[in-house]
Protein backbone atom coordinates (compact mmCIF):
# COMPACT_ATOMS: atom_id res chain seq x y z
CA UNK A 1 0.00 0.00 0.00
CA UNK A 2 1.64 3.46 -0.86
CA UNK A 3 1.47 5.82 1.75
CA UNK A 4 2.86 9.19 1.91
CA UNK A 5 5.39 9.14 4.64
CA UNK A 6 4.73 12.39 7.70
CA UNK A 7 6.67 13.08 11.10
CA UNK A 8 3.70 14.92 12.32
CA UNK A 9 0.28 15.52 12.37
CA UNK A 10 0.96 18.98 12.87
CA UNK A 11 2.93 20.15 10.24
CA UNK A 12 0.80 22.62 8.25
CA UNK A 13 1.88 25.97 7.96
CA UNK A 14 -0.23 28.20 5.55
CA UNK A 15 1.07 31.34 3.97
CA UNK A 16 -1.72 34.13 5.31
CA UNK A 17 -1.33 36.09 1.94
CA UNK A 18 -2.57 32.68 -0.13
CA UNK A 19 -4.83 31.06 2.41
CA UNK A 20 -7.73 32.19 0.87
CA UNK A 21 -6.71 31.27 -2.55
CA UNK A 22 -7.12 27.45 -1.14
CA UNK A 23 -8.87 24.73 -3.22
CA UNK A 24 -10.13 21.58 -2.06
CA UNK A 25 -8.51 18.37 -3.75
CA UNK A 26 -8.29 14.61 -3.54
CA UNK A 27 -7.66 13.93 -0.52
CA UNK A 28 -4.63 11.14 0.10
CA UNK A 29 -3.56 8.85 3.18
CA UNK A 30 -1.02 9.86 5.08
CA UNK A 31 0.73 7.85 8.26
CA UNK A 32 1.84 9.70 11.67
CA UNK A 33 1.51 7.17 14.13
CA UNK A 34 -1.82 6.54 12.81
CA UNK A 35 -3.66 7.11 9.82
CA UNK A 36 -5.53 10.34 8.33
CA UNK A 37 -7.07 11.70 5.33
CA UNK A 38 -4.99 14.87 4.10
CA UNK A 39 -5.81 17.49 1.20
CA UNK A 40 -3.11 18.14 -1.68
CA UNK A 41 -3.70 21.61 -2.87
CA UNK A 42 -2.21 24.03 -6.14
CA UNK A 43 -2.38 27.84 -5.10
CA UNK A 44 -1.83 30.14 -8.15
CA UNK A 45 0.36 33.09 -6.51
CA UNK A 46 -0.63 36.27 -8.60
CA UNK A 47 1.47 38.92 -6.62
CA UNK A 48 3.99 40.49 -9.00
CA UNK A 49 6.51 41.28 -9.63
CA UNK A 50 7.80 37.96 -11.09
CA UNK A 51 10.71 36.82 -13.75
CA UNK A 52 9.46 36.73 -17.01
CA UNK A 53 8.01 33.70 -18.68
CA UNK A 54 10.57 31.48 -19.67
CA UNK A 55 12.03 27.42 -19.98
CA UNK A 56 15.19 25.63 -18.94
CA UNK A 57 15.99 27.90 -15.81
CA UNK A 58 17.80 27.12 -12.90
CA UNK A 59 16.40 27.11 -9.21
CA UNK A 60 17.63 25.74 -5.78
CA UNK A 61 16.56 26.73 -2.31
CA UNK A 62 19.74 28.71 -0.31
CA UNK A 63 19.48 27.73 3.35
CA UNK A 64 22.14 30.46 3.86
CA UNK A 65 19.93 33.17 2.78
CA UNK A 66 16.44 31.05 3.50
CA UNK A 67 15.24 31.86 0.06
CA UNK A 68 15.11 30.10 -3.50
CA UNK A 69 17.90 30.99 -5.95
CA UNK A 70 16.55 31.74 -9.33
CA UNK A 71 19.01 32.23 -12.65
CA UNK A 72 18.85 32.39 -16.14
CA UNK A 73 16.48 30.61 -18.50
CA UNK A 74 15.13 31.07 -22.26
CA UNK A 75 12.45 31.90 -24.61
CA UNK A 76 13.10 31.00 -28.45
CA UNK A 77 13.96 34.66 -29.05
CA UNK A 78 16.58 35.33 -26.33
CA UNK A 79 18.59 33.81 -23.50
CA UNK A 80 18.64 35.73 -19.58
CA UNK A 81 21.22 35.66 -17.46
CA UNK A 82 19.20 37.55 -14.33
CA UNK A 83 18.94 36.30 -10.75
CA UNK A 84 16.16 36.52 -8.36
CA UNK A 85 15.08 35.33 -5.45
CA UNK A 86 11.79 33.63 -3.99
CA UNK A 87 10.41 34.62 -0.37
CA UNK A 88 6.56 34.75 -0.12
CA UNK A 89 7.04 36.47 -3.90
CA UNK A 90 9.46 37.48 -6.34
CA UNK A 91 12.58 39.79 -5.68
CA UNK A 92 14.98 40.67 -8.37
CA UNK A 93 18.51 41.30 -7.63
CA UNK A 94 21.47 43.05 -9.31
CA UNK A 95 24.83 40.81 -8.57
CA UNK A 96 28.24 42.58 -9.28
CA UNK A 97 29.22 39.55 -11.40
CA UNK A 98 26.82 36.64 -12.59
CA UNK A 99 27.48 33.99 -15.03
CA UNK A 100 27.18 35.18 -18.98
CA UNK A 101 23.27 34.33 -20.04
CA UNK A 102 22.18 30.51 -20.51
CA UNK A 103 19.89 27.90 -19.87
CA UNK A 104 20.32 24.44 -18.62
CA UNK A 105 22.62 24.92 -16.16
CA UNK A 106 22.43 22.45 -12.95
CA UNK A 107 22.42 24.19 -9.73
CA UNK A 108 22.20 23.01 -6.00
CA UNK A 109 22.86 24.01 -3.04
CA UNK A 110 25.96 22.62 -1.34
CA UNK A 111 25.09 22.60 2.83
CA UNK A 112 29.15 21.33 2.74
CA UNK A 113 30.33 24.75 1.82
CA UNK A 114 27.16 27.03 2.49
CA UNK A 115 26.76 28.55 -1.04
CA UNK A 116 24.86 27.91 -4.22
CA UNK A 117 27.07 25.95 -6.96
CA UNK A 118 26.16 26.22 -11.16
CA UNK A 119 27.73 24.15 -13.77
CA UNK A 120 27.23 23.86 -17.63
CA UNK A 121 23.85 25.28 -19.17
CA UNK A 122 24.51 26.47 -22.43
CA UNK A 123 23.02 28.54 -25.61
CA UNK A 124 21.63 25.79 -28.06
CA UNK A 125 18.65 26.01 -30.17
CA UNK A 126 18.51 30.12 -28.86
CA UNK A 127 17.69 31.32 -31.69
CA UNK A 128 16.05 28.20 -33.02
CA UNK A 129 18.37 26.05 -34.88
CA UNK A 130 21.57 27.70 -33.98
CA UNK A 131 23.99 25.38 -32.57
CA UNK A 132 24.89 27.52 -30.00
CA UNK A 133 27.78 26.97 -27.99
CA UNK A 134 28.17 24.95 -23.93
CA UNK A 135 29.42 25.69 -20.68
CA UNK A 136 31.61 23.76 -18.32
CA UNK A 137 32.30 26.74 -15.73
CA UNK A 138 31.91 26.54 -11.94
CA UNK A 139 30.02 29.05 -10.17
CA UNK A 140 29.48 29.63 -6.64
CA UNK A 141 26.52 31.75 -4.92
CA UNK A 142 27.64 33.40 -1.48
CA UNK A 143 24.37 34.99 -1.19
CA UNK A 144 24.96 38.57 -2.44
CA UNK A 145 27.42 37.82 -5.92
CA UNK A 146 28.44 35.37 -8.18
CA UNK A 147 31.87 34.16 -8.06
CA UNK A 148 33.66 31.97 -10.72
CA UNK A 149 35.61 28.85 -9.21
CA UNK A 150 38.32 27.00 -11.35
CA UNK A 151 38.88 23.70 -10.48
CA UNK A 152 41.72 21.43 -11.86
CA UNK A 153 39.54 19.27 -13.69
CA UNK A 154 35.74 19.99 -14.89
CA UNK A 155 33.10 17.95 -16.33
CA UNK A 156 32.80 18.22 -20.13
CA UNK A 157 30.36 20.74 -21.14
CA UNK A 158 26.50 20.15 -21.28
CA UNK A 159 23.40 21.99 -21.00
CA UNK A 160 20.80 19.65 -18.30
CA UNK A 161 17.36 18.84 -17.56
CA UNK A 162 17.55 21.24 -14.36
CA UNK A 163 18.16 20.96 -11.49
CA UNK A 164 20.55 18.39 -13.50
CA UNK A 165 22.65 18.14 -9.60
CA UNK A 166 21.51 17.84 -5.96
CA UNK A 167 23.37 17.59 -2.37
CA UNK A 168 23.86 14.26 -1.10
CA UNK A 169 23.41 14.37 2.42
CA UNK A 170 24.99 11.20 2.66
CA UNK A 171 28.85 12.36 1.32
CA UNK A 172 28.88 16.03 1.91
CA UNK A 173 28.87 16.40 -1.79
CA UNK A 174 26.66 17.69 -4.69
CA UNK A 175 25.96 14.93 -7.18
CA UNK A 176 25.86 15.67 -11.12
CA UNK A 177 24.74 12.76 -13.53
CA UNK A 178 24.41 13.24 -17.10
CA UNK A 179 22.80 16.23 -19.28
CA UNK A 180 23.80 16.44 -23.01
CA UNK A 181 26.13 18.79 -25.31
CA UNK A 182 26.60 18.55 -29.49
CA UNK A 183 28.10 15.25 -29.30
CA UNK A 184 24.53 13.75 -27.89
CA UNK A 185 23.63 12.72 -24.61
CA UNK A 186 25.60 12.14 -21.62
CA UNK A 187 25.77 9.26 -18.50
CA UNK A 188 28.15 10.39 -16.31
CA UNK A 189 28.50 10.93 -12.37
CA UNK A 190 30.75 13.29 -11.34
CA UNK A 191 30.47 15.11 -7.58
CA UNK A 192 31.55 18.15 -6.31
CA UNK A 193 33.86 18.66 -3.61
CA UNK A 194 32.58 22.50 -2.39
CA UNK A 195 35.48 22.90 0.44
CA UNK A 196 38.51 21.68 -1.44
CA UNK A 197 36.63 23.09 -4.68
CA UNK A 198 37.23 20.02 -7.02
CA UNK A 199 34.86 17.83 -9.04
CA UNK A 200 35.89 14.33 -8.74
CA UNK A 201 33.94 11.92 -11.25
CA UNK A 202 32.97 8.42 -10.57
CA UNK A 203 33.00 5.25 -12.25
CA UNK A 204 30.01 3.06 -10.92
CA UNK A 205 29.39 -0.20 -12.90
CA UNK A 206 25.83 0.00 -13.89
CA UNK A 207 24.29 3.20 -14.10
CA UNK A 208 20.99 5.12 -16.01
CA UNK A 209 21.21 5.39 -19.71
CA UNK A 210 20.56 8.92 -19.73
CA UNK A 211 19.86 11.84 -17.91
CA UNK A 212 16.64 12.95 -15.82
CA UNK A 213 15.07 14.71 -13.05
CA UNK A 214 17.03 14.39 -10.03
CA UNK A 215 15.84 15.20 -6.05
CA UNK A 216 17.55 14.23 -2.71
CA UNK A 217 15.08 11.87 -0.88
CA UNK A 218 15.83 13.27 2.68
CA UNK A 219 13.79 10.09 4.58
CA UNK A 220 15.64 7.86 2.64
CA UNK A 221 18.86 9.75 2.56
CA UNK A 222 19.42 9.05 -1.28
CA UNK A 223 19.13 10.84 -4.20
CA UNK A 224 16.96 9.67 -6.85
CA UNK A 225 16.80 9.89 -10.65
CA UNK A 226 13.74 9.37 -13.01
CA UNK A 227 12.98 9.58 -16.40
CA UNK A 228 15.98 10.50 -18.81
CA UNK A 229 15.23 11.08 -22.69
CA UNK A 230 12.38 8.79 -23.36
CA UNK A 231 12.57 6.72 -20.58
CA UNK A 232 10.66 6.27 -17.61
CA UNK A 233 13.24 4.55 -15.07
CA UNK A 234 14.06 5.08 -11.33
CA UNK A 235 17.46 4.95 -9.92
CA UNK A 236 18.76 5.49 -6.88
CA UNK A 237 22.43 6.75 -5.99
CA UNK A 238 24.06 5.77 -2.79
CA UNK A 239 26.90 7.77 -1.91
CA UNK A 240 28.55 5.65 0.16
CA UNK A 241 29.25 3.03 -1.69
CA UNK A 242 29.13 4.92 -5.10
CA UNK A 243 26.25 2.56 -6.83
CA UNK A 244 23.23 3.26 -8.91
CA UNK A 245 20.57 0.58 -8.28
CA UNK A 246 17.36 0.58 -10.64
CA UNK A 247 13.82 0.27 -9.02
CA UNK A 248 11.56 -1.51 -10.35
CA UNK A 249 7.60 0.32 -8.85
CA UNK A 250 4.71 -0.95 -10.09
CA UNK A 251 3.49 2.19 -11.57
CA UNK A 252 5.57 4.88 -12.77
CA UNK A 253 4.65 8.74 -14.26
CA UNK A 254 4.44 7.96 -17.87
CA UNK A 255 6.36 11.60 -18.28
CA UNK A 256 9.32 13.18 -19.58
CA UNK A 257 11.33 16.78 -19.38
CA UNK A 258 8.86 17.79 -16.06
CA UNK A 259 9.94 18.99 -12.73
CA UNK A 260 10.46 17.31 -9.39
CA UNK A 261 11.62 18.20 -5.80
CA UNK A 262 11.23 16.45 -1.99
CA UNK A 263 8.51 18.26 -0.33
CA UNK A 264 10.02 17.69 3.20
CA UNK A 265 6.06 18.51 4.74
CA UNK A 266 4.84 14.74 3.01
CA UNK A 267 8.48 13.22 3.14
CA UNK A 268 7.68 12.50 -0.72
CA UNK A 269 9.46 13.29 -3.70
CA UNK A 270 7.04 15.57 -6.08
CA UNK A 271 6.66 15.48 -9.47
CA UNK A 272 4.61 17.37 -11.81
CA UNK A 273 3.98 17.58 -16.14
CA UNK A 274 6.47 17.18 -18.43
CA UNK A 275 5.43 15.52 -21.62
CA UNK A 276 4.80 12.02 -23.57
CA UNK A 277 6.66 11.48 -26.64
CA UNK A 278 6.37 15.20 -27.53
CA UNK A 279 5.68 18.38 -26.47
CA UNK A 280 2.39 18.26 -28.53
CA UNK A 281 1.38 15.62 -25.57
CA UNK A 282 2.24 17.87 -22.83
CA UNK A 283 0.49 16.77 -18.88
CA UNK A 284 -0.26 18.40 -16.21
CA UNK A 285 -0.27 15.32 -13.75
CA UNK A 286 0.88 15.09 -10.03
CA UNK A 287 2.87 12.35 -8.75
CA UNK A 288 4.63 11.98 -5.63
CA UNK A 289 7.78 8.98 -4.46
CA UNK A 290 7.58 7.79 -1.01
CA UNK A 291 10.59 5.83 -1.44
CA UNK A 292 9.62 2.57 -2.71
CA UNK A 293 6.92 3.28 -5.15
CA UNK A 294 4.73 5.97 -7.47
CA UNK A 295 1.25 7.16 -6.98
CA UNK A 296 -0.62 9.59 -8.80
CA UNK A 297 -2.00 12.44 -7.29
CA UNK A 298 -5.08 14.23 -8.08
CA UNK A 299 -5.90 17.68 -6.90
CA UNK A 300 -8.87 19.54 -8.40
CA UNK A 301 -7.15 22.47 -9.22
CA UNK A 302 -4.15 21.85 -11.58
CA UNK A 303 -1.72 24.07 -13.13
CA UNK A 304 -1.02 24.14 -16.40
CA UNK A 305 0.18 21.46 -18.52
CA UNK A 306 3.79 22.43 -19.02
CA UNK A 307 7.37 21.13 -19.56
CA UNK A 308 10.94 22.35 -19.30
CA UNK A 309 10.08 24.10 -15.94
CA UNK A 310 11.48 24.27 -12.53
CA UNK A 311 10.36 23.30 -9.23
CA UNK A 312 11.84 23.66 -5.40
CA UNK A 313 11.02 23.73 -2.19
CA UNK A 314 10.75 26.29 0.59
CA UNK A 315 11.63 24.56 4.08
CA UNK A 316 10.52 27.94 5.96
CA UNK A 317 6.60 28.21 4.68
CA UNK A 318 6.67 24.48 3.81
CA UNK A 319 5.49 24.69 -0.14
CA UNK A 320 6.72 23.45 -3.54
CA UNK A 321 7.39 26.85 -5.02
CA UNK A 322 6.78 25.87 -9.00
CA UNK A 323 7.55 28.43 -12.15
CA UNK A 324 7.24 28.52 -15.67
CA UNK A 325 8.28 26.53 -18.50
CA UNK A 326 6.24 25.88 -21.75
CA UNK A 327 2.67 24.53 -22.36
CA UNK A 328 2.99 23.32 -26.04
CA UNK A 329 4.04 26.36 -27.62
CA UNK A 330 3.08 29.24 -24.88
CA UNK A 331 5.55 30.60 -22.73
CA UNK A 332 4.51 30.16 -19.21
CA UNK A 333 5.31 32.69 -16.37
CA UNK A 334 3.32 31.98 -13.59
CA UNK A 335 3.34 30.70 -10.03
CA UNK A 336 2.28 28.13 -8.12
CA UNK A 337 2.49 26.52 -4.73
CA UNK A 338 1.50 22.88 -3.38
CA UNK A 339 0.43 22.62 -0.15
CA UNK A 340 -1.23 20.73 2.29
CA UNK A 341 -4.03 21.10 4.93
CA UNK A 342 -6.00 19.44 7.30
Amino acid sequence: MFSVRTQSKTIFQIITAVAPLFFVATSIMMHAGAMEAQTVNWVNWTTEPSPSGRCCFSVAYDWATKSSLFFGGAIPSELYGDTWIWRVGWHQLSPATSPSPRLGAAMAYDASAGNVVLFGGGTANVPPGSPGTYFNDTWTWDGVTWTQQFPPVSPPARQCSTPGMVYDGVTGTVLLFGGGNSMGGLDDTWVWDGKAKTWTQRHPVKHPSASGLIAYDEADRQVVLFGGATLTETWTWDGASRTWTQRFPSQSPPVTQGAMAYDAVIENIVLFGGFVGGWQDTLSDTWAWNGSGWMELYPSTVPSNRYDFSMDYDPLHRVLVMFGGYSSTVVRGDTWLLELEP
